[in-house]
């Protein structure tokens, strides 16, 4: 990693993959690697089978509400009763494929807050929106929602992850040189909100990263780590990967 004052941060979302024994072979055979902070990220049902492990464990979504009747639904109690320390917010597919708008988003990143947990904010652009030359107006709106909800104050209490849509499980991801731009405009805009906490927070680059491409990323000025998708379902790519952040 190119800056020394962030701690690295690779964190494993398994969408909605995994089992038992997938659950069983990370435990036995990921490595502790203390220059890292490493996250896994598996579906609610298999947080419970994580005794003892040596990463920290974070939910793919989480309810903004505490309690009551919200069916399929799971609270940050229940989260934090399960050791989960870490809740990615505003993934792209949750953004798509169950309308959360970016208010909702702004509202679970509060909750996630206010319950002593870490959100990993996900933002990024649609290919459309790439192509038209629109990224940073887009990006800058997501950031603005949850400036607008939470206050400047969320910026030293999150992580954020920057993931175009167009390179989500596509196999296309963005060059070092596209991301890191985005990293930079982010903790720019970040930097007018709070100087001080946009230099520590952690960014994420996230996009089909894999054990080929993830060291090129990762060294980019801005890429304090990735947010990966397909492979962190592989004990050994993600090994691989953690061990390119350190």
């Amino acid at each position: 990693m190119s800056n020394n004052n962030r701690k690295p941060f690779v964190a494993g979302n398994w969408k909605m993959n995994g089992n038992k024994a997938l659950v069983s072979d990370f435990l036995s055979n990921l490595p502790a690697n203390n220059s890292v902070d490493v996250v896994i990220c598996p579906p609610s049902l298999y947080l419970s089978h994580f005794d003892n492990a040596a990463f920290a464990l974070g939910a793919q979504n989480v309810s903004e509400y505490a309690s009551g009747a919200h069916t399929g639904e799971t609270s940050l109690a229940m989260l934090s009763e399960l050791g989960c320390t870490y809740v990615i917010v505003g993934h792209s597919e949750r953004r798509e494929n169950h309308g959360e708008s970016s208010d909702i988003v702004a509202s679970k990143v509060k909750a996630v807050i206010e319950a002593g947990l870490t959100p990993i904010l996900c933002i990024g652009e649609p290919l459309e929106v790439r192509e038209s030359g629109g990224v940073f107006d887009y990006v800058k709106a997501q950031l603005d929602a949850v400036a607008n909800e939470c206050g400047k104050q969320y910026i030293s209490q999150s992580v954020i992850a920057y993931e175009p849509i167009w390179a989500i499980g596509t196999g296309k991801t963005a060059s070092p040189e596209q991301a890191q731009e985005v990293h930079a405009f982010i903790r720019q805009e970040l930097s007018k909100l709070d100087a001080n906490a946009a230099q520590s927070v952690r960014l994420l680059y996230g996009g089909s990263v894999n054990a080929g491409n993830a060291h090129e990323l990762f060294a980019q000025e801005d890429i304090d780590g990735g947010l990966i998708g397909g492979a962190s379902l592989k004990v050994q790519d993600f090994t691989t990967i953690c061990q390119a952040a350190s």
